[in-house]
């Protein structure tokens, strides 16, 4: 006869379990958790996952998810060491921070966790977390080689070819996306080596990825992100231009680049005294600086903005875009900020025989009281493509007619400040 423990259906193995001082203070990681993984999940303190972490039951866990808050980081070290004994496990984690300070969480990204979910969490924020750590690690498409190599030397990363002497005066143009998708980064990109290639003696140009949490450059040039970048925004402050040099990259002996750092870091990571002392810096050494900001406006944004010379806002012909354009410039004038440095570019701009949408456009600039300076044309697939590549559109797609737009405002922009330059001469 079958016992009755044998009809008993066996509890669900244990896949993921939260670490938190009290998990109660994380009440929407409790619900998403449930509805990710329904009872297949345990909590644990600090004290209890350092002991449940040597078991065996533990080899069953997909992923920890830690989950801190400002009273925590008095509490730092022993939650470092949580983190070190899951990943030496071969245990992913997944960083829940509150409130949690910037120095903070970077020391915690940076010892190996394998993603970062902001709390109070974004709806179907863990749920991609989770989608994503379940994915096998990608399929290199380098050989891999015979024998272990140490990494790249940084002598040999193509750096700045030239000495820091503050004998120049850049041309500031920051470039600001007013909705996502609105094409910022490969604006931003482009522009700036159209910019470095205007000429047979073209200036000497940057790009500076500040968007430190999904910064574009490096991967729409093919760059490798360098810690240098990190400790140059944690250091901004004593740092000179020899150490800003040091941090960039140089794309094709001609543009000169400091890309987003290598980890997720926190908008607020510097403030606006950094951010100034960094642009100052590029500024006496370049002849144009282009900025390629996050979407989202911090309180730094406005040191960028008072320096520069043309604040280039994209947007598309649609109405998030319409109402992202009035929030920005009421908050500009709200904060009486130089509002009037505004450039709007239309990306994917209608055709000119599409007299219709061409309509459109117009009715737009005069209900938002705005002027619609640059319109780009809609570089089709080439544009996705040549940002997967690593290219500019000038070097895989010479003749899109995106490129040729941002070709004639690049040499438009070279020769208005080659003017001002006689001028002052």
């Amino acid at each position: 006869m079958t016992s009755v423990a044998n009809l008993q259906p066996e509890p669900a193995p244990i896949l993921a379990c939260t670490i938190s001082r009290d998990v109660q203070n994380f009440e929407l990681l409790i619900d998403d958790m449930e509805l990710e993984l329904g009872e297949s999940w345990g909590d644990l303190s600090f004290d209890d996952a350092v002991v449940f972490l040597e078991q065996p039951d533990a080899r069953s866990l997909e992923f920890v998810a830690i989950a801190v808050n400002a009273e925590d980081e008095a509490d730092l070290s022993r939650i470092t060491e949580i983190l070190k004994q899951a990943k030496g496990h071969g245990i992913k984690v997944v960083l829940i921070a509150d409130q949690v300070s910037p120095i903070a969480l970077h020391q915690l990204l940076r010892l190996g966790a394998d993603d970062f979910v902001p709390y109070p969490l974004p709806e179907g924020a863990l749920h991609e977390t989770i989608e994503r750590i379940r994915k096998p690690a990608a399929v290199q498409i380098h050989a891999v080689p015979a024998a272990p190599r140490d990494p790249e030397p940084e002598a040999t990363m193509p750096h700045p070819g030239f000495k820091a002497k503050g004998d120049r005066d850049a041309v500031v143009l920051p470039v600001h996306g007013l909705a996502g998708g609105s094409g910022a980064s490969t604006f931003a990109t482009n522009l700036a080596w159209e910019l470095a290639t205007v000429s047979k003696e073209p200036p000497r140009v940057c790009l500076i990825d500040f968007d430190f949490q999904f910064g574009s450059a490096a991967t729409y040039l093919d760059l490798p992100r360098k810690e240098a970048v990190f400790e140059l925004l944690s250091e901004a402050g004593n740092s000179d231009s020899d150490t800003l040099l040091q941090a960039m990259l140089t794309f094709n002996d001609k543009l000169h680049v400091l890309t987003a750092p290598a980890d997720m870091l926190p908008l607020d990571i510097v403030d606006s005294e950094a951010i100034g002392r960094i642009v100052d810096m590029a500024r006496a050494n370049f002849d144009f600086v282009v900025i390629d900001m996050p979407k989202t406006i911090v309180t730094w944004t406005e040191a960028v903005l008072s320096r520069a010379h043309v604040y280039f806002a994209l947007m598309d012909l649609d109405l998030r875009s319409a109402q992202n354009v009035l929030r920005l410039v009421r908050a500009l004038k709200a904060e009486s900020l130089p509002h009037e440095k505004l450039r709007f570019v239309l990306n994917r701009a209608p055709r000119f025989t599409d007299l219709s949408a061409k309509s459109r456009v117009k009715r737009m600039a005069e209900s938002l009281d705005i002027a619609i300076e640059v319109q780009l044309p809609d570089g089709g697939p080439q544009v996705t493509q040549a940002n997967d590549h690593g290219l500019p559109l000038a070097e895989s797609a010479a003749k899109n007619p995106m490129r040729k737009e941002i070709q004639k405002l690049a040499k438009s922009l070279f020769e208005l400040n080659k003017a001002v330059e006689s001028a002052k001469n």
